[in-house]
């Protein structure tokens, strides 16, 4: 299935119906009085997070999704009936925002997470409503308000824990492959892949995490160069990034430089990601001769003077991949030591600050 991550919508809720003009006419009854009755509430529209999607594709062929009207009031004090609400599916991960007003109106990120992104319009008033004492067959009544309508920019983050980054040809086709059961297509040419793969790396019970393959990007990418703009928004959501480097590339590349020129594409997309934990990987270590990979791996690192993690693999050959995954693993693992240390001690803290005030 093709990958389709960004799509424009319209959505329009449903109209509130209108108030309704009547009065009670039966026999015996000569001053009935007023029984129009109110409109009835227009429809809204709805998204829900749904995990079986993983593309927005559908919304290349429907593009404009309505809600029903509510229906008119009637007479003998009957209400309107409100119009059915607009439920739209988008994959988990799609952040929604108005195009008129470039504002984020809600971010999905778990399955069944409901977001409501235009509202029905009120009922119009009967003329029950308008009835007084000096007013006793009132002729008024309102009429329903209009649902709002709204051009919606669906842009799909993927959810995953690790994210891969590296220039074409860097192996994280290949290294995905070794580590999980995805299968992105692998050869020998520059972006192979075409759109983010996702994997789920398995260590045992209760250790397993999700890794992206994201395309390869290059110099510039941050100003729309190659495919990076389209996939560097994947790796806002990692909480690890692993930079994937070829230890000797075929061109003659400079591998240190190559690190460098992704840093500042990162960079120049959010600041931040370069605050991100982001371990190295030299690639394709089983090209070199295996009395120079050490070497030439220590080299890259004194060059770019990194101080992170830093690991040397040959993902062709499953050599050394696993490590990497278990010590990703291991960092995750802490993570979630550490915050359940820091959540017990607010918990902690909460409780001296209610003993102190109680004293």
């Amino acid at each position: 299935m093709k990958f389709v991550d960004e799509a424009i919508i319209k959505v329009h809720a449903g109209d509130g119906g209108n108030g309704c003009i009547s009065f009670r006419r039966e026999k015996f009854i000569p001053f009935g009085g007023p029984d129009g009755g109110d409109g009835g509430t227009g429809g809204s529209v709805w998204l829900i997070a749904d995990e079986g999607l993983n593309t927005l594709i559908d919304f290349r062929h429907q593009r404009s999704f309505k809600a029903q009207r509510g229906q008119n009031g009637m007479g003998s004090d009957m209400y309107g009936k409100g119009g059915e609400d607009t439920v739209i599916r988008v994959p988990v991960g799609t952040v929604v925002t108005n195009v008129d007003t470039d504002e984020t109106i809600g971010d999905l990120t778990a399955h069944g997470q409901r977001l409501l992104v235009a509202e029905g319009g009120k009922g119009g008033l009967g003329n029950i409503h308008f009835k007084s004492s000096v007013n006793r067959a009132p002729r008024k009544s309102t009429p329903g308000t209009p649902g709002e309508v709204r051009e919606l920019k669906l842009e799909l983050k993927l959810l995953a824990d690790v994210g891969l980054l590296g220039f074409p040809n860097a192996g994280k086709s290949t290294f995905i492959r070794a580590v999980s059961a995805a299968t992105p297509r692998v050869a020998d040419y520059p972006f192979t892949t075409l759109h983010p793969n996702l994997g789920v790396v398995s260590l045992g019970t209760d250790q397993s995490f999700v890794i992206a393959d994201i395309p390869g990007l290059i110099e510039g990418a941050a100003d729309g160069a190659g495919l990076g703009i389209q996939f560097l928004r994947h790796v806002a959501r990692t909480r690890l990034l692993l930079h994937l480097v070829d230890i000797a590339p075929i061109d003659g590349g400079d591998p240190a430089e190559q690190v460098r020129a992704i840093e500042q594409e990162l960079d120049k997309f959010d600041p931040e990601l370069l605050q991100r934990p982001r371990w190295l990987v030299l690639n394709k270590a089983d090209v070199l001769p295996e009395d120079e990979r050490q070497a030439a791996a220590q080299a890259i690192v004194d060059r770019l003077e990194w101080t992170q993690p830093w690991f040397l693999v040959s993902a062709i050959a499953r050599d050394n991949t696993m490590a990497v995954c278990q010590q990703v693993q291991r960092f995750f693992e802490a993570q979630r030591e550490a915050q359940a240390e820091r959540a017990e001690m607010a918990r902690e803290d909460v409780r001296r600050r209610e003993e102190g005030t109680k004293e």
